[in-house]
């Protein structure tokens, strides 16, 4: 019998994105359904990012200051992501699920708090009857905390039961489509949330975020089904004493590469995030774009981040270094920023786009480097890939909180300056502060590419194979 490939599974490998990145352990069907946990993952950070900061400030009339700390609540959950990694790592049940449960409990609290957020904003608004003054900012408090919870701690456990699943050949691209679900869900969420909410209330907020908290529910459960084997375990063994987190932590980063891995995590997700809250606004207010014009950035930016995900499985899949990967994405970005900020004064609004594609190229690839980075670090120990890909997260999302407020600061706080003169006239400008937080993030795209240069492997310098034949390098010099 021929062992050869169908002529329509051949076909399909090389039209399909991403079909070459199943494999024995993980079937296509069963990796493009634990998939849905990103785009659950996506659509409760379009609501807490997009939709309700939106909806606190122009139509419940809830102080920004407020709005902003609730919004920045989930971040402060980020730095915890490695624990809960290594606690997915070293959990024992009864029938040997470790992933599983975490995902299960993690969709429970994301759901507990999209379904009490709604409430919660009402009375935050000022609509309250009864009870103390301040139950609007703890309700709203603990339901932005759940949810944030909740999101962590489901994304960590998916995408370490994702490469458990995986081989060491198709895991670069099952990195690649997990992230390119999230953009994904990301988009389809937010067409669907904003044609819901066309016509605001209340009545209609409480339907939309309640649905959106049992749609994470089933997809999640959809995700999670007979995803892991069941590996029966007895009393004693779950009985037996768990590894501590100080230590698996010091196993993990006494790996060398690891704590540099974080380190380049951290400085270039801050320089890549800083323009998060800054490109619509320097659009409409600098290059004088109109509303539905600066919509389209958003577009622009994903077209490049899934771009820069086709590129990051290709090269991946043709062996190319991780981390060499992330220099390329580094560069990307190093040339989207600075055509930003030549837009302005050579008034070129196509530069302008192309500048944002080029951001979302190199996040792109920059993401899915460091990301594949972290989960093919070479096991030691006791430190396994939840703790790895738990610690990664907790330097992206932190980063990219951390970014958020800084790009905003620096805005405003090098604008006032720009306004009351202290700057000279040349610099009394709208664009100066924008251009200002656009320079610093050049600056520490340079500075993370300098913090990865020693995990690059250079393969110029690696010896060259033995090949049994005598070359001019063999002569002595």
């Amino acid at each position: 019998m021929s062992t050869r490939p169908h002529p329509l599974t051949r076909l399909t490998t090389r039209v399909l994105p991403f079909a070459d990145a199943a494999s024995a352990g993980l079937p296509m069907g069963q990796l493009l359904r634990l998939s849905l946990f990103q785009v659950s993952v996506g659509m409760a950070t379009v609501m807490l990012l997009g939709t309700l900061n939106r909806v606190m400030i122009v139509e419940l009339s809830v102080p920004a200051m407020v709005v902003a700390f609730m919004i920045a609540l989930p971040v402060l959950i980020a730095p915890f992501r490695a624990l809960l990694g290594f606690r997915s790592d070293t959990y024992r049940s009864a029938i040997g699920w470790k992933r599983v449960p975490y995902l299960w409990f993690g969709s429970l609290w994301q759901m507990g708090g999209l379904a009490v957020m709604p409430f919660a904003l009402i009375v935050l608004s000022g609509q309250q009857v009864l009870g103390p003054s301040w139950a609007g900012e703890v309700l709203a408090a603990l339901a932005f905390l759940m949810t944030g919870l909740g999101l962590h701690m489901t994304q960590t456990a998916g995408l370490a039961l994702a490469s458990d699943r995986a081989d060491d050949e198709t895991r670069p691209r099952v990195v690649a489509l997990l992230y390119v679900m999230f953009l994904l869900g990301m988009g389809a969420s937010a067409l669907i949330i904003g044609w819901l909410l066309r016509d605001f209330s209340e009545l209609t907020l409480i339907r939309v975020v309640q649905g959106t908290a049992v749609a994470t529910m089933v997809l999640n459960i959809v995700a999670l089904w007979k995803q892991e084997k069941v590996r029966p375990m007895s009393k004693a063994e779950r009985a037996e004493p768990r590894p501590r987190f100080r230590d698996a932590w010091a196993d993990f980063a006494g790996g060398g590469d690891a704590g540099r891995l974080l380190a380049v995590v951290f400085v270039g997700t801050l320089a890549f995030n800083m323009q998060d809250v800054l490109l619509e606004p320097y659009g409409g207010e600098v290059l004088g774009l109109s509303v539905s014009a600066t919509t389209l950035l958003t577009a622009v930016w994903a077209a490049g981040a899934l771009i820069g995900f086709a590129l990051a499985a290709k090269w991946l899949a043709q062996g190319l270094d991780p981390f060499r990967m992330a220099s390329r994405g580094i560069l990307f970005g190093i040339v989207g920023f600075s055509m930003v900020i030549f837009a302005n004064p050579m008034q070129l609004v196509p530069l302008f786009y192309g500048g944002a594609a080029g951001i979302g190229l190199g996040g792109g690839l920059f993401a899915v480097a460091t990301l594949t980075a972290a989960m093919t670090l070479p096991a030691r120990g006791i430190a396994g890939r939840g703790l790895a890909l738990g610690a990664w997260g907790a330097a992206q999302a932190t980063a990219a909180g951390v970014a958020i407020a800084l790009g905003g600061t620096i805005r405003d706080g090098v604008n006032a300056l720009a306004a009351s003169g202290a700057l000279g006239d040349v610099l009394n400008h709208a664009a100066t502060g924008y251009s200002v937080v656009y320079h610093v993030e050049i600056a520490l795209l340079f500075a993370t590419l300098i913090v990865l240069g020693p995990l690059v492997r250079l393969g110029f310098l690696k010896p060259p194979p033995e090949t049994g034949k005598i070359g001019l390098a063999d002569f002595p010099t």
